[in-house]
């Protein structure tokens, strides 16, 4: 009897643990489902409610008179909700689409490949294409009820008002996937700022999205907003943007640089605000938009001209004589010359048997005119005077290193800081760098580097810093970094765009230099570089170039008081400095101040129009 009561208690025992065993594993069960399962989660929201994004109207771009550059068109994606989709003419919806069978199912397995898209769920909305056209749009529409599962979402692509400075506005693309994992903003078939102010005030310009809710009967059918939209998110448009840039005088430019390879740089000076930027050869910005924005970009990568190489801030070649300027205050501000100090040029620089030539002019001359007439020799025995120094520098790396500091406050040898992407450094040697890994010793001389003092060996600089060091002989001794984006809406611009950078020299030394530039067009190797009614200053550059034929360069700025624009051309394989870059340079000028070309300078304007140099580098210009 005890052991019948025994078997009895023990099998209640039994089946009253199974039954908590059972009872817990559906309690858990159903929390895994309804909290820890994002797919079970997924598939309830799909069946009662349909989440839409709704995207928001990018930020419009002005420029600094408040013509419209770039502004928004509707676009329309085609999504795709794979829970949804039931049997349907595959065949009809491709040649709705205008897209082949293969290109269907590629498509639809990539968007299914969990490592291509980590977020891909059956129950939530997939981007099967985008940036349909609106032909395309309104054709499926006609037949969307044919294609269960289906859905188009509205969102916006950019349209240029102008077809005009690729590289300053930039464009969009298709986000990455690293690009989404770093930021939840993005989903896959999003856009972000690729390029240009584009992708450098991506956060400014984007706006905030927001989100729809509609409700679904028990069919899937959309039946209205749910709860009359009190739930629903509305989107934030982005900010609006004002550029420095003048686009008149950029396409201006634009013009002038036709079938030339180089750079044009503008600044206002005062403000460090960049008025134009043109990197030649350029393209239309609107290719880069559509369906067809792939094709476009490889057609661009395979140009041999290399329209998408900005040269403006990434091309970093010698600077030529355009240096010399630098060098003359550096050299006035540690005492090593004065303003009557006398130099001689016997047809170059010449000690024992080293020649370095220059072209004829008179000689000894000072500082002044030697920067007029663009005296070679004038500023190796400079340089040489400066390093060989003992009585103020223990060294001849101590000298040099001195030398470069002047050079670095002057906006030389790091990035300035402009706010658009992939600009670099440049390059100014120290007196370590020559020590460590040219000479491998201490015991080098002045003269196995003296072309530094004429912007050549191994000196680096891109056209923006050439031009920053215009703007800040105009300013006699200060510099704000260069920037394109003058106003943001709403929102004030970055700090490091309104600092003055002031140099190591002092402002009296500065008056000594834009004597010298004055002098260069009133009598010197920047004689085309004068216009009527506006004092001009200036400065050429010849730079060899190893490859062909030399560079011509030039910088200035105008009027010599109260300057409004400092400006740098740089012409590839143009041979000297008063050629290409000295007339193009004034033009620039000229346009901007006077917002006209004068009658008796017409000729000079349509010579840069119609000229061509892509010859001499072997590179042939389109027609």
């Amino acid at each position: 009897m005890k052991n019948d009561e025994y078997g009895l208690n023990r099998r209640r025992f039994v089946i009253g643990g199974m039954v908590v065993v059972l009872f817990l594993i559906y309690v858990i069960r159903l929390f895994v489902l309804q909290v820890m399962d994002s797919d079970y989660k997924s598939f309830a929201d799909s069946n009662a409610f349909l989440k839409k994004t709704q995207y928001p109207s990018r930020g419009l771009i002005y420029d600094r008179n408040d013509k419209l550059l770039v502004y928004n068109q509707p676009a329309y994606d085609v999504m795709l909700i794979m829970r949804e989709v039931e049997p349907f003419d595959t065949l009809d919806f491709c040649q709705t689409l205008g897209i082949t069978r293969e290109e269907f199912d590629r498509r639809v397995v990539n968007m299914k490949d969990r490592r291509k898209n980590p977020g891909y769920s059956s129950y939530t909305p997939q981007t099967f294409m985008t940036q349909l056209s609106a032909k395309d749009y309104g054709r499926l529409q006609e037949k969307l009820y044919k294609f269960p599962g289906f859905y188009t979402q509205n969102r916006m692509l950019r349209q240029y008002a102008f077809a005009t400075s690729p590289h300053i506005l930039g464009n969009l693309r298709e986000v990455s996937q690293r690009e989404i994992e770093k930021d939840d903003y993005y989903v896959r078939g999003d856009n972000i700022g690729d390029l240009g102010v584009e992708k450098s005030y991506e956060t400014y310009l984007r706006g905030i999205k927001g989100k729809e809710i509609l409700l679904r009967d028990a069919h899937g059918r959309i039946k209205g907003r749910y709860e009359e939209g009190r739930f629903d998110i509305p989107p934030q448009s982005g900010k609006n943007i004002k550029l420095s840039i003048d686009v008149d005088l950029q396409m201006y430019g634009e013009q002038l640089m036709q079938n030339k390879k180089g750079a044009i740089v503008a600044i206002e000076p005062a403000t460090g605000e960049i008025l134009a930027m043109v990197s030649s050869p350029t393209y239309d910005p609107s290719l880069l938009v559509g369906r067809q924005r792939g094709n476009n970009y490889m057609a661009l990568i395979k140009d041999p001209q290399k329209p998408l190489f900005d040269r403006t801030v990434s091309m970093a070649n010698p600077p030529g004589s355009t240096f010399k300027p630098a060098q003359g205050l550096i050299f006035l501000q540690e005492g090593i010359v004065t303003e009557q100090t006398l130099y001689p040029c016997a047809s170059g620089f010449n000690v024992g048997n080293f020649h370095l030539g220059c072209h004829s002019h008179s000689s000894p001359l000072a500082l002044a005119p030697a920067i007029a007439t663009s005296c070679n020799a004038y500023f190796c025995y400079g340089l040489r005077s400066m390093l060989e120094n003992r009585t103020k520098y223990p060294d001849i790396v101590t000298a040099l290193n001195t030398w470069r500091d002047y050079m670095k406050s002057m906006g030389y040898g790091y990035k300035l800081g402009v706010d658009i992407p992939n600009e670099v450094r440049g390059f100014i040697p120290n007196g370590n760098f020559y020590s460590d890994k040219v000479f491998n010793t201490t015991r080098w001389r002045a003269l196995n580097i003296i072309s530094i003092a004429i912007g050549q060996g191994e000196i680096l600089a891109t056209p923006v810093q050439i031009c920053n060091l215009a703007a800040t002989i105009a300013n006699r001794g200060y510099y704000i970094i260069p920037h394109v984006v003058k106003e943001i809406q709403d929102t004030v611009i970055p700090a490091q765009y309104t600092e003055k950078h002031h140099t190591m020299v002092q402002r009296h030394n500065y008056e000594i230099v834009v004597e010298g530039m004055r002098n260069a067009v009133l009598g010197g190797t920047c004689r085309l570089a004068a216009f009527p009614g506006v004092e001009v200053c200036g400065k050429t550059g010849t730079t060899q170039n190893p490859h062909g034929k030399d560079h011509s360069v030039f910088m200035g700025f105008a009027p010599k008081e109260n300057p409004q624009i400092a400006v740098v051309v740089y012409v590839e394989n143009a041979g000297f400095g008063a050629t290409y870059g000295v007339p193009i340079g004034s033009l620039m000028m000229e346009k901007y101040l006077n917002d006209t070309i004068s009658v008796e300078r017409k000729y000079l304007e349509e010579r840069m129009f119609n000229s061509n140099t892509m010859i001499y580098s072997g590179i042939f210009a389109r027609d």
